[in-house]
């Protein structure tokens, strides 16, 4: 079983609201690649912060803390347990441990930083942050453009690493009883499913689906484009690689995202694990911990 199903058959026993913490699912248009809850689990289950971004514009993490603590407040005066689902771990962390005080947006250094990715390529900026700041290097995916270049520009700004700047953070959630569930999988049935999900996302038009976000004149540039499933349609829309490149390449890269994010989720303090498919498990356990609030 996935997160998301997971997080309806829990919201459904235990009254509650889910809140959305997939950076994909934000965005207006993207549906099929990014996985978004089904039309009746929304009619079942509230669910906050989905489909609130234009796609043209860049989502930043913290907009979601300010409007995911805005979701929080409106869960408790519901009366109903906020559960807070995905996969974007900057998202949780930023949620749980807070944002660094770190310095706003310099659209100079920005430019000049975002011209050498141009020029250059990524990988040099990417080496560039491996040897000012290898602790977040290590914690971010190799072709993530934005944070690669958030950190470099945090680095010239205050000449301390960004990871430095994350250890000085409080939590905006300090006041609650935070309970963490992880779900894992061995690596034979994640890769299988991550297999079946791939393939279901072609079936269900993920390639009509593109076309269509293109001729309403999102541009290829927009942020959600860069997602899995969806850069790989980019590219055979392009021409540069035929359909069924395009389903191997999101399998490929699905897994080595997925890797990443085990790793990233695996080094979060206070996660309790349990296997996908023991309902049991962790129905259970989150019974016993709401009990205990």
């Amino acid at each position: 079983m996935g997160k998301t199903a997971a997080a309806v058959e829990l919201s459904l026993r235990f009254d509650g609201e889910i809140i959305n913490a997939d950076s994909m699912q934000v965005y207006r248009g993207f549906d099929i690649g990014t996985a978004k809850p089904s039309p009746e689990d929304r009619r079942r289950i509230p669910h906050h912060l989905v489909d609130i971004v234009d796609p043209r514009s860049q989502f930043s993490a913290a907009e979601f803390v300010a409007l995911a603590l805005d979701a929080l407040r409106l869960i408790d005066d519901h009366g109903h347990v906020p559960l807070v689902v995905g996969g974007t771990g900057l998202y949780l962390k930023a949620l749980t441990d807070g944002l660094f005080p770190g310095p706003g947006r310099d659209e100079s250094l920005r430019t000049k930083l975002e011209s050498e990715a141009r020029e250059s390529g990524l990988e040099g900026l990417r080496q560039q942050l491996e040897r000012v700041d290898p602790k977040y290097a290590a914690a971010i995916g190799p072709r993530d453009r934005v944070r690669i270049v958030r950190a470099l520009e945090v680095y010239e700004l205050t000449g301390r690493p960004i990871s430095e700047n994350f250890s000085e953070t409080t939590s905006p959630v300090s006041d609650r009883r935070l309970i963490k569930i992880g779900l894992a999988a061995n690596r034979p049935a994640l890769y299988a499913r991550i297999d079946a999900r791939v393939e279901g996302m072609f079936r269900a038009g993920l390639v009509g689906e593109v076309r269509r976000l293109l001729d309403e004149g999102v541009p290829e540039t927009a942020p959600p484009f860069k997602a899995l499933g969806y850069k790989q349609v980019v590219r055979h829309l392009a021409g540069e690689i035929p359909l069924e490149e395009a389903v191997r390449l999101t399998k490929l890269d699905t897994r080595h995202f997925a890797k990443r994010q085990m790793t990233w989720f695996r080094k979060m303090a206070g996660v309790r694990w349990f296997e996908a498919e023991d309902r049991a498990g962790w129905t259970d356990y989150l019974r016993s911990e709401l009990a205990e609030r």
